[in-house]
């Protein structure tokens, strides 16, 4: 079944990429956007954190979708219910909470990256808003001033981590209380 042997192959993609360390995301990012397209960008950033969330958030949907009762979909097919919808009002529904929950972990787990974008965004020092052009991150910020020499730039370096950190918090707690309390794996 060709519909099987793509699924499995997409698995496996998954399963590798999950396992590459950030570094070498960065490098291939490097080699691939930021060499062609003359400079670092904000664009070849973003490209390299979401190779890195990708293959995270594919995994976790589809043990979501998984956990997912197969007497729901029964009971709605059953019902005359057209399997796309099925689909998207059962089973999507069903796994909601628990695929936030893994959009939630891929964003904590970029928001800490700073090598892949030492390698792509490499920082500006000035602000930007363009795509197309180096920006300053917070955790390249944060590793730069971590270890310069002063200690009012190694103060902020902790204050930069702190933000970090409540930023993760803060999308926690709304992932939380979007989904109606602690995320749960369908019964």
């Amino acid at each position: 079944n060709r519909a099987s042997q793509f699924t499995n192959w997409v698995r496996f993609a998954a399963d590798v990429l999950m396992g590459v360390p950030s570094i070498v995301v960065g490098i291939f990012a490097y080699a691939v956007i930021v060499r062609p397209f003359g400079g670092f960008s904000t664009l070849a950033g973003s490209v390299a954190l979401a190779a890195i969330m990708i293959p995270l958030v594919t995994r976790t949907t589809e043990e979501m979708v998984l956990l997912v009762p197969p007497e729901l979909r029964e009971a709605s097919l059953a019902l005359g219910v057209p399997n796309w919808r099925t689909t998207l009002s059962v089973v999507a529904r069903t796994a909601l909470s628990g695929i936030t929950t893994g959009v939630i972990l891929a964003v904590a787990r970029v928001s800490g990256e700073t090598a892949p974008l030492l390698f792509t965004a490499f920082g500006n020092r000035f602000w930007s808003t363009s795509l197309f052009h180096p920006i300053n991150t917070l955790t390249v910020q944060v590793y730069t001033y971590a270890i310069s020499p002063f200690a009012d730039w190694q103060r902020q370096a902790w204050a930069g981590a702190l933000v970090l950190t409540a930023i993760i918090l803060a999308l926690e707690l709304g992932v939380r209380w979007v989904t109606g309390g602690a995320a749960k794996a369908p019964r």
